[in-house]
């Protein structure tokens, strides 16, 4: 059964980074928009950053300049690099797929992992 495997979460203090991966197994992501979403304190689910299956890349404005996200077609694993992290970065992040970039913006998600905890303290 398809499957999306997220870590790399933990706690940190305002201005930290910490890096998020998230591995696919029983497909092969690399024809699939992979990209991050988060929820916070309002508990909705909101888009963070996006890649495409030829490595572009689009991010939500408030992460911009700040976060990165990358991939490893050979190890099927997305990454998500936080750096400058804000206490309004908390929240569960999410690992998901969608068909392509217009459904994952519009939150049309194929596959949801099971989340990774971050809190970054001010």
């Amino acid at each position: 059964q398809p499957q999306l495997v997220e870590s790399g979460g933990g706690s940190v203090q305002a201005g930290g980074s910490l890096r998020l991966s998230c591995v696919a197994s029983q497909f092969t992501y690399s024809s699939y928009y992979m990209g991050w979403f988060r929820r916070g304190p309002g508990n909705e689910r909101e888009p963070v950053a996006g890649i495409d299956t030829d490595g572009t890349t689009r991010y939500a404005d408030s992460v911009k300049g700040r976060f990165t996200i990358s991939k490893d077609n050979a190890k099927n694993t997305v990454y998500l690099q936080m750096n400058g992290l804000k206490p309004e970065d908390s929240g569960m992040y999410y690992c998901t797929i969608a068909g392509d970039d217009g459904s994952w913006w519009a939150r049309r998600i194929w596959l949801w992992g099971q989340g990774t905890r971050v809190t970054v303290s001010s």
